[in-house]
């Protein structure tokens, strides 16, 4: 499938520009180590909202729910609950405003600010560090693979490569290449150069999603779609059973949906709620959101910035998700049923790209996808270096080196965490199973400990460092026990290993420091039992209030949840074309934004 040379030289044009926009912000990224990562807490929040919102529009993570919509229908859209998704909804109504006051550079730092110096409070920083290194090796691997089967569809070039022992295929060729030259840019203009690019890629990537929004809205009947889909494919609710046969449609999709584990929808969905409220109290994860929330100039831009994530980036993406859903059913599904059961659903969104998008604009959407892989790549490369720089070798082994040296140390991880990831590409199987692996069974390992930290006082660094150490062990020893279990499932297993981890590093460990946790509590103000620590607050300064906004802020939480479904719901709707539900959807929409101008957005500066 090769491109035309118009295409071939939009993408190019790209490419260079990122490259020269990266050297250009090197000498002023290169200033220091929190202008590096942090991009000196100087770029406006609406900037590092569309940053944010760029990096979340990944290759991989669009193919995927290219897929799963085409499989699963407007059910899909529960789906990204796995993450789970809503947790930019908690970011945005507490967390973020929690998070920033800390004023560190990065999450590992944050465990010195809650738990003080000393021997727990270095292991819980070191163990920390560890998961935030291990989650950005599963997500380049996870990039890796999605770029590679993304890139081979259009590209004409057999790059494969025989080293003897073994041969690198064509598509791993073509995603070394892309991620050399993303780990380029990135190396070079550190935050600045990740923020600045992913702002150019979010217009890009709007252009394009509305293009494609167009032609599948003009191109395709309600009526095609029906006949395309079995019953229910358009139907959002569920009872426990999916109820979606594809016999006589496309017969192989039910093998997907076996393969999947997501026949029991209604269970599925149980254990995405639990797994979900475990995850977003828990914060989030030591990567490039955290970095985004800790990189603002304040907690009220960090809670703005969580909030423009979710305006900007869901109608748009959906647009483009729903278009080459649909665009594929009508006009490949028949060749997707003749193929029998060798068919590769991930491809199916490079294929639709291929097939119905238009000279001149298929090379400006695909300089927009690169753009959203190079942009997710990059954030994640540049939050996984600041741990091991600010919170291993200036930490522990060179805390007096230049400013200089910091960040050419910075350069040395980014590549060494770049390979490594790389080589765990090449054992990949597919994006689905890396999807399910990191949002469930790694995140399993992280939840318990990192909510027991901002609710509970008496838990110390030993419980801490107990509760993570036990938690990624388990999240890796028990998916390889159980291999047929989809990891969601296993998500409890992961989480009831790591509470009993914490609550055994709880009971060994003496409490910490009474002035550590007052200075903890006093800045962040969280919520939970604190009441020691409050009374020990209220002896030195009688007129101290502490936060009584729980009931409040899971309120927001709750209508945020209906109020970010709707930016997804309206656009597959409307390109689908059941014009009800999507009225009903807009509704909503109006509703909940109101309800959450009124009790959330209008007491921000109060909070």
């Amino acid at each position: 499938m090769n491109l035309a040379t118009v295409d071939i030289v939009i993408i190019l044009c790209y490419i260079v520009i990122t490259l020269l926009f990266g050297f250009y912000v090197a000498k002023k990224a290169s200033k220091d180590i929190k202008s590096y990562f942090l991009g000196g807490n100087e770029i406006p929040w609406y900037y590092l909202g569309l940053s944010n919102a760029s990096g979340m529009f990944d290759v991989s993570g669009t193919m995927w729910t290219v897929t799963i919509l085409f499989v699963y229908g407007i059910k899909s859209a529960w789906l990204p609950w796995l993450w789970p998704v809503w947790n930019q909804v908690f970011i945005m109504i507490f967390m973020a405003a929690w998070l920033r006051r800390s004023n560190v550079i990065t999450g590992a730092q944050w465990i010195t600010y809650r738990f003080g110096s000393a021997m727990g409070a270095k292991l819980s920083h070191i163990i920390v560090t560890i998961f935030a290194v291990t989650s950005t090796l599963g997500f380049i691997a996870y990039f890796f693979e999605g770029i590679g089967k993304f890139a081979i569809i259009f590209f004409p070039w057999d790059l494969s490569i025989d080293l003897g022992l073994f041969t690198v295929a064509s598509e791993q060729s073509y995603a070394l290449i892309i991620i050399g030259i993303t780990t380029l840019y990135t190396l070079k203009g550190g935050m600045y150069s990740v923020v600045g690019t992913e702002v150019i890629q979010f217009v890009i990537m709007t252009i394009s999603c509305l293009v494609i929004g167009y032609i599948a809205f003009t191109t395709v009947t309600a009526e095609q779609i029906a006949v395309a889909t079995p019953e229910n494919w358009n139907n959002l609710f569920f009872d426990m059973k999916l109820d979606l046969d594809w016999t006589g449609y496309i017969d192989s999709v039910n093998e997907k949906i076996e393969k999947d584990g997501f026949s029991l929808f209604g269970f599925l969905f149980m254990m995405m709620i639990f797994k979900g409220i475990f995850a977003s109290l828990a914060g989030p994860v030591p990567s490039y959101d955290m970095q985004r929330v800790l990189s603002t100039k304040n907690e009220v831009e960090a809670s703005k910035m969580s909030a423009f994530t979710i305006v900007v980036l869901f109608i748009p993406r959906y647009l483009m998700i729903t278009g080459f859903a649909v665009l594929g059913l009508v006009y490949l599904g028949p060749e997707l049923q003749q193929a029998g059961i060798d068919v590769d659903f991930e491809t199916i969104l490079p294929v639709a790209i291929h097939r119905f998008v238009p000279i001149g604009f298929k090379g400006l959407l695909l300089a927009g996808l690169l753009a959203a892989f190079m942009g997710t790549f990059a954030a994640f490369i540049n939050a996984a270096p600041a741990y091991i720089v600010n919170d291993i070798y200036k930490k522990y082994i060179n805390p007096n080196a230049s400013d200089k040296t910091y960040v050419k140390y910075g350069y040395l991880s980014s590549i060494i965490i770049v390979l490594v990831g790389v080589i765990g590409g090449f054992f990949a199987s597919s994006i689905n199973e890396l999807t399910i692996w990191l949002t469930s069974a790694l995140y399993g390992g992280y939840a318990a400990a990192n909510v027991l930290k901002w609710i509970w006082w008496r838990f110390n660094s030993y419980g801490y460092f107990g509760g993570m150490l036990a938690g990624l062990i388990a999240a890796t020893i028990i998916p390889i026990i159980f291999p047929d279990t989809t990891s969601i499932y296993l998500f409890p297993a992961i989480l009831l290993v790591s509470f009993i981890g914490c609550f055994i590093g709880v009971t060994l460990g003496k409490q910490d420091d009474i002035e550590v946790l007052k200075n903890f509590y006093k800045t962040t103000r969280p919520w939970g039992w604190w009441q020691p620590v409050i009374n020990a607050i209220q002896k030195e300064n009688p007129d101290f209030s502490p936060n009584k906004n729980f009931w409040k802020d899971m309120f927001n939480c709750g209508v945020g949840i209906i109020w970010q479904m709707t930016f997804v719901l309206v656009p597959m709707y409307l390109i689908i074309k059941e014009y009800y539900s999507m009225a009903f959807a807009i509704l909503l929409m109006i509703i909940t934004s109101i309800i959450l101008k009124k009790t959330w957005y209008d007491k921000l500066k109060t909070k």
